[in-house]
């Protein structure tokens, strides 16, 4: 597949703000396509299958590892999580940008497939920071916010693994930052074949 639009990996540790900076991200640039992810965990507070996640039973996910239905999957939390291929395809072969909000098990898996692929870590200002959100979203008791806690410190250790690291202390400064990174990433070569090919010719 050649891809006509980017895709943006975006992942982090659990509280860094990643759904926060992709929510408003694709408000300000409705162009941005935002990949709707499969899980088998079940959904929390508001949350609305076919908006938030597909929220699939095991049965239906271990189906879709089986046919290669997914870009890329990862059991996390005891949950399964995955990209659905199709539906990311369609949209790059438009020329739109895709973005996936992802954990890192699966992110590196989409860089392995997709070699263009932008991945970006979004990083939290601190360990006592990320404890405090966590605390204040409400949605896990102590004991689980504790274990979040500890993964945090060996995702943090595969960060120099990204294209880029978006530091998220402030949601706007965050955001600007990663409209930067996709205004900078139209700018590579691959996006300039048919211009470039004119003078290739003569």
């Amino acid at each position: 597949m050649i891809e006509k639009g980017n895709l943006l990996v975006i992942s982090g540790p659990s509280g860094a703000g990643k759904g926060t900076l992709c929510r408003v991200l694709v408000e300000k640039d409705p162009a941005i396509k935002l990949s709707v992810s499969a899980t088998t965990r079940p959904p929390r507070g508001d949350e609305r299958d076919g908006l938030h996640y597909h929220f699939l039973t095991r049965a239906v996910f271990q189906r879709m590892i089986e046919a290669g239905d997914l870009l890329e999957w990862a059991e996390v939390y005891s949950n399964y999580y995955g990209t659905p291929r199709r539906l990311v395809y369609d949209v790059l072969e438009q020329g739109r940008d895709v973005i996936l909000e992802i954990d890192i098990q699966g992110a590196l898996q989409v860089k392995e497939k997709i070699r263009s692929a932008v991945l970006i870590f979004i990083a939290p200002p601190s360990l006592g920071e990320l404890r405090r959100r966590l605390t204040a979203r409400g949605t896990d008791a102590p004991e689980e916010i504790a274990r979040r806690l500890s993964f945090t410190l060996a995702e943090m250790k595969l960060a120099s693994r990204y294209d880029y690291i978006v530091l998220n202390d402030e949601v706007g400064p965050a955001v600007a930052k990663l409209q930067s990174i996709v205004r900078a990433e139209k700018c590579r070569p691959r996006f300039f074949e048919g211009y470039l090919a004119q003078f290739s010719s003569s």
